[in-house]
């Protein structure tokens, strides 16, 4: 099913609709600042291993990234230092990942590689549903064959051809972007860059 939302003025009700359907464990696809994602509820197991299989891949061996409204609650989630901190307020919201050590308040399935990344998108459209569901929403790029035409992870209409049958709702933000987050390892002190995407980092 698509629904469309846009920036701004969107009804409570169709906000709503995606928070309700995200605390049943449904899946949802939508925009970011990077790419189009699929997500579920962060806190709830049952829509993530239904995530990990529709990507094929394993939670021991793939970290994990959550979507937080803003960095307020984030030591819920994640241990973070000073110097992180800081780093993280003057690049986000942003098309940044941080892989930080994970908290033991997340389910099992991200303690397994005991580590957690975290996003804030600068996108309206899934930081309003993350302040209204007041919980961080698992997130992850969808799957893509490198051989596949890029539209199938970029229009809306196209993503539902693809997907339709593999999720519970699909929010259609216009065309999206294909270029990932930046990732930055701040497991320590001494942050690094181990993937060059979309963000230039503001040290």
């Amino acid at each position: 099913m698509l629904l469309k939302l846009y920036n701004k003025n969107n009804q409570p009700a169709d906000l709503q609709k995606v928070v309700d359907l995200l605390n049943d464990g449904g899946i949802i696809i939508y925009p970011t600042d990077t790419m189009y994602a699929i997500g579920c509820h962060a806190l709830k197991e049952r829509p993530i291993e239904r995530i990990c299989r529709l990507k094929n891949i394993d939670a021991r061996k793939h970290y994990l990234s959550i979507i937080c409204y803003d960095l307020s609650n984030i030591s819920e989630y994640a241990r973070v230092s000073n110097t992180t901190f800081k780093l993280m307020k003057r690049n986000l919201p942003g098309p940044f990942t941080f892989i930080l050590n994970a908290d033991s308040r997340l389910p099992k399935i991200f303690r397994n590689r005991k580590e957690v990344g975290i996003r804030v998108p600068d996108h309206p459209v899934i930081r309003d549903i993350c302040r209204m569901l007041d919980a961080p929403i698992l997130t992850t790029t969808l799957p893509h064959d490198e051989e596949e035409d890029i539209e199938y992870i970029t229009d809306p209409e196209l993503i539902d051809e693809k997907f339709g049958n593999d999720v519970d709702l699909i929010i259609d933000g216009g065309i999206g972007g294909t270029e990932p987050s930046t990732v930055i390892d701040c497991r320590d002190d001494d942050p690094e860059i181990i993937r060059q995407g979309k963000g230039e980092v503001i040290r």
